[in-house]
This record gives structure tokens, sequence and C-alpha cells, in this order.
């Protein structure tokens, strides 16, 4: 093959491979809809809608919040703890009411995502080091809020935010909507979404330029621990319980699955708010339908190890620059 030709096939090929990662989350969560329609009658009924979209609500919201991080070329590994912290401080506020017992996670959720901030962007630890160190020690201190122990919460009004619908889509999932409306709109449509890219696709330039960048990575991590705590307070309203040795366990490794499968390069400098909720339902419909066919875990999390790795270099190939 001459050297002309070899040209013009790699020419040819990269429409479609640019198509291919901008768009590929899409078409395969069509792919994975029609194949669980086929495969299971049920699987397009009220009931199992409703129920996939009450699961898939606060990992979304998780992954909302990992995505604008990612999008600085960074990462948050503290928003599994945080969901820990936030519901073992539910049983103990709830008494004073719900907005109450939110505020007090939410702003837990802000100082946690506050402190993994500074230590990023004025220490300049390494994002992954900085919340690991977090992780761990946000879930020492909600084991030792709430005793290690789970405790029921019969609080009426979370209970009905965590189980009931408004016509026929549950509050958990209009609440996510709505959170990612805001994002999509602080992403594409502000000063702040702007300086976010630029300084997660170069942050020396950023900061030559004179853009914010230290106030940018305080931003983006306070918002990913304050979207984590909301996640916790619906997990406990959905679950009946506060228990934080187990509540949010792995959720950050399937926020950053579902950021990076949706088409957000773990290299920054993009946010793709909407293949985040694409790649937030692709994962949660692959594990429900694989569930519900009784395939054993062993082999579920061996096709999600397979996306993730899929996902992984794909973003690599999307992230270079």
């Amino acid at each position: 093959m001459s050297a002309l030709t070899l040209a013009g096939a790699v020419r040819g090929r990269g429409p479609a491979l640019s198509l291919l990662r901008r768009y590929g989350v899409y078409a395969a969560l069509a792919v994975l809809f029609v194949v669980a329609a086929v495969l299971d009658g049920g699987f397009l009924s009220a009931g199992n809608v409703r129920i996939q979209l009450f699961q898939v609500a606060p990992t979304l919201l998780v992954a909302l919040g990992m995505a604008l991080v990612i999008g600085t070329e960074g990462i948050d590994l503290s928003v599994g703890a945080v969901i820990a912290l936030a519901a073992a401080v539910v049983p103990l506020y709830i008494g004073w009411g719900l907005p109450v017992a939110l505020l007090v996670a939410v702003a837990l959720g802000a100082v946690s995502g506050l402190a993994g901030g500074a230590m990023v962007a004025f220490t300049r630890v390494q994002p992954i080091v900085a919340t690991l160190a977090l992780m761990i020690g946000v879930r020492g201190v909600a084991s030792l809020v709430n005793g290690a122990s789970a405790k029921p919460v019969t609080d009426p009004a979370l209970l009905r935010l965590g189980a009931e619908a408004f016509a026929g889509v549950p509050w958990t999932a209009w609440l996510a909507a709505g959170c990612v409306a805001l994002t999509a709109v602080l992403v594409h449509r502000t000063t702040f979404g702007r300086q976010l890219v630029a300084v997660g696709d170069n942050r020396r330039a950023a900061r030559l330029a004179g853009l914010p960048v230290r106030r940018v990575l305080l931003t983006v991590y306070l918002l990913s621990g304050v979207l984590a705590a909301v996640a916790g307070v619906l997990i406990v309203g959905h679950g009946a319980e506060a228990d934080p040795a187990n509540q949010g366990r792995n959720v950050e490794l399937d926020a950053i699955t579902a950021v990076v499968v949706g088409g957000t390069p773990l290299a920054g400098g993009s946010v793709r708010v909407l293949g985040t909720v694409a790649g937030a339902l692709f994962m949660q419909l692959t594990t429900a339908v694989l569930t519900q066919h009784d395939v054993h875990s062993s082999i579920t999390k061996i096709v999600e190890a397979a996306v993730i790795c899929l996902a992984v270099y794909a973003s690599r190939e999307r992230g270079t620059r």
C-alpha cells in the first residue's frame, strides 16, 4: 500500500472514529435497551422502569460531580465516604425535620469537598492522593458518628422522597434530572464552565492567562461533595435505614465509569453532561439485565471491567491533544 493510499485510509477512518467516540455511548445504550426489552417482556413495565430510575439516581448525582472534577484533570475518590457521612448524620438530625437533616448533610459534604479541593489547589497534592486520604478519614468519621451500625429511619417525608413518584417518575429521578439541567447550564452557559474547561485543558496556561485556577478547583470539589451528600440522603430515604459501614461502597468507581463511558476524557479539558447521564444509565441497565437473567455476579463484574477498560482506552484516544 502506497503512502498516499495509507494516508487516505487514515483520513477516512478519522471521522468515523470521532463519531463513534462522541455518540457511541448513545448507540450502545439504545442497543442495550432494545436487547433488554426483547429478552424480558416485563423490562418496559412501569414497575421495572421505576426500579431502574430509583437505583440509578444516586449514582448519577455522584457522577455529575465527578464529571466536573475530571473536567479539571482531577479525580475524587472521597464521594463514597461522603455518602456514608451524610447517611450517618441523617438519624441524628431527622427529628428536626427533613430540611435540617438535608442541610447538615449537605454542609458536611461541602466541607469535605472543600478539604479535598484545598489540598489539590493550594498544596498541589495529586488529586488521587488527596481524595484517597480524605476517603479514609471521612469514612472513619462516619463510623464514629453512627457507631458503625445500621439505624432505621422512619421520617415520613424522607421515606416519601426515597420511595414515591410523581407522574410515574420517582422523586429521586426528578431531583437528578434537575441537577443534570443545572450542571449542563453551569458547564455550557457560564463563565465558570469555560474556566473549568480551560483549567482542565492546560492548568499552567490558565494560570498564566489570569484565570482563577484555585477558585475553580475549590468549586468543583465542593460541588462534588455536595452532590455526593444529597445522594447519601436519597439512599437513606430509599432504604429506610442509615448504614454508613456499607452505603457508598465503591460508588466512586461507578461514578468514574459513568463519566468515562459517557465520553469525558480523563485527561480533562471537556465535560460531557448528557454523556454522563447515558453512561450511568448504560452501566445500570447492563448490571440489571445480567442480574435479571441470573448471570453470576462474577461474570457481571468481568463484563463491567471490560466496559471500563474499553472506555478508558477510548478516553485516552479522545484526550490526545
